[in-house]
This record gives C-alpha cells, sequence and structure tokens, in this order.
C-alpha cells in the first residue's frame, strides 16, 4: 500500500519551543523556480513581544555562563549542523555540491566562533595605565537582548550574524529571511537539541516591514541588527525608532561576502565596555 507522507510543519521558535503564530497566520514559500516548498508562520507583533520576553528571561543565565560553557556549546550546535548536513543541502537547493559547500562553511564558521569564546575578552579588554597607585581594568560584557533582521542568505549569512551575538553572551529574536526561512526553522531544530537554553536565540519567520520596527522601537530591546534589511526607508525608520532608548544599531552593509573571514567586528559590536578601579595592595 501507498502511504502519504508526514509533511514538515515550519513554526516559530520561541523559548526553546516551537509555536504556531498566535495570529494563526501562514505564508507561502516558494524556491527560486516558483514552486511551492511549504506554508511558514507569519509571526504578528505579539510573537515579538514573546520572543523578546523569552530572550529577556534567559539573559541572565546565558550571560552568566562561562565563555568557555558558551564555546562548548556553539562547538555542539556546530556537530549536530554536521549531522544533518545532508538535510540542510535539500533545503537550501541551488545545486547538490554548492548547497553542501555552504552547509560545511557553516559548521566551519561556528567552530571559528566558537572558539573565539574565552579569548574575546582578552583581546577587547585592557590593563590602562593610570596615574595613581590603582589597577585599571576595562571588561567587556554582553548589552543585552539583541534583534537581528537576518539577511537572505537562509545559512552561512543566518549563522554568520547570530553566532557573534550569542558567543558573547547576548540573547537575540532572528526575523528569518522573508523569502528563504525555511533554513532558519530547521537551524532552530539543532539548536534546540544542542544545550543552548530555550530562549538564547528566537526565531520569528514572517513579514520583514511588519516585524522590524516594532523590535526597533521595543524598549526592552538593548541592540538592533539590522544586516538583513535591503529597503532604505525601513532602515532609516528602524534606526530611528532605536534611538528612543539609545538601542546600539548596527546599519545594513552593502552586498556582505558571507564567506570571507568575518573579523571580531560583529562580536565587539554588541558588547559594553566595563571599567573597574582597584587599590593597589589590598
Amino acid at each position: 500500500m501507498s502511504r502519504l507522507s508526514v509533511r514538515k510543519t515550519y513554526k516559530l521558535y520561541i523559548g526553546g519551543a516551537f509555536p504556531r503564530s498566535e495570529s494563526g497566520r501562514s505564508y507561502p514559500v516558494t524556491s527560486a523556480k516558483g514552486d511551492f516548498l511549504a506554508n511558514a508562520s507569519r509571526a504578528s507583533r505579539k510573537d515579538a513581544r514573546d520572543a523578546v520576553v523569552a530572550a529577556r528571561k534567559a539573559f541572565p543565565g546565558w550571560s552568566g555562563a562561562t565563555a568557555y560553557n558558551r564555546g562548548q556549546i556553539l562547538y555542539r550546535i556546530a556537530e549536530m549542523l554536521e549531522g544533518r548536513r545532508a538535510q540542510f543541502a535539500d533545503e537550501l537547493g541551488g545545486g547538490k555540491r554548492a548547497a553542501l559547500e555552504q552547509v560545511d562553511a557553516t559548521v566551519d564558521r561556528l567552530v571559528w566562533y566558537a572558539g573565539w569564546s574565552d579569548k574575546i575578552a582578552s583581546v577587547h579588554g585592557a590593563a590602562n595605565p593610570v596615574a595613581g597607585p590603582y589597577f585599571n581594568l576595562s571588561t567587556p560584557e554582553p548589552t543585552g537582548v539583541v534583534a537581528v533582521v537576518a539577511p537572505a542568505d537562509p545559512l552561512l549569512g543566518l549563522v554568520s550574524v547570530v553566532a557573534p551575538a550569542i558567543v558573547t553572551g547576548n540573547t537575540c529574536v532572528v526575523v528569518a529571511s522573508e523569502p528563504s526561512p525555511l533554513g532558519a526553522i530547521t537551524l532552530s531544530e539543532v539548536l534546540a537539541t544542542s544545550d543552548l537554553p530555550g530562549g538564547v536565540v528566537n526565531v520569528l519567520t514572517g513579514r520583514q516591514s511588519e516585524l522590524a520596527p516594532w523590535l526597533a522601537a521595543h524598549m526592552d530591546v538593548n541592540a538592533i541588527d539590522l544586516t538583513g534589511v535591503a529597503d532604505a526607508d525601513l532602515a532609516l525608520s528602524c534606526e530611528q525608532a532605536a534611538a528612543e532608548n539609545l538601542k546600539r544599531v548596527l546599519r545594513p552593509a552593502a552586498a556582505p561576502d558571507w564567506a570571507a573571514d568575518p573579523g571580531i567586528g560583529r562580536m565587539t559590536a554588541f558588547l559594553e565596555t566595563k571599567t573597574v578601579w582597584h587599590p593597589v595592595g589590598i
């Protein structure tokens, strides 16, 4: 007897769970050739608020974890992604060899950022010379909840904006690529089984123009990465809304090369510097 295959339902990822949008909405996702692939949840403003609440709740535990532990978890994400290499290549499409190469590059990018977890403080911190009998030490600390508008690149680009935010202790709310959201939800399944605490990464799918302005204006979001915003007017309105509570804003770059050496700029973009004084000899 023939059987009906079980079609995958692409939901949101909020607080370690996979809810449908509270609005009940969805939208069709198509391939580059226009073929129907799946229906993805269309997140609402309420879903965005729930994601921010989950990210804020997860922040104390994640930022308080040791840098070594965060690195271990990112390495575990890379291991799990490697194990689902064929599945991700199928979802990416565009030629088997090219898709596998992108998955491999994504795994390598996660390992690269995992290695930086316990080194960024040494590179970005400092012992400052002062005119007095004091130690003056500057150390980096995570900013808090970071909203990320992901680029169109559905896997390597996505990981390249999420990994640097979380490896330094931030939690994030991600607005996945609007035309290509399926890889982001499948990546969420990897995150859910990789020892990453629920709420550290929250993934929303839907209309960028609907979600980004509300996250930019949300008073409990500390920073926003506008890398995936291609509309100049939308980027400007998000920057203006972000100014209300002095959010850090990472502006969209023109055609970034996600395969290039990422450097440490995306890690330091969402770090604050705390400077402490301590008397010598005490």
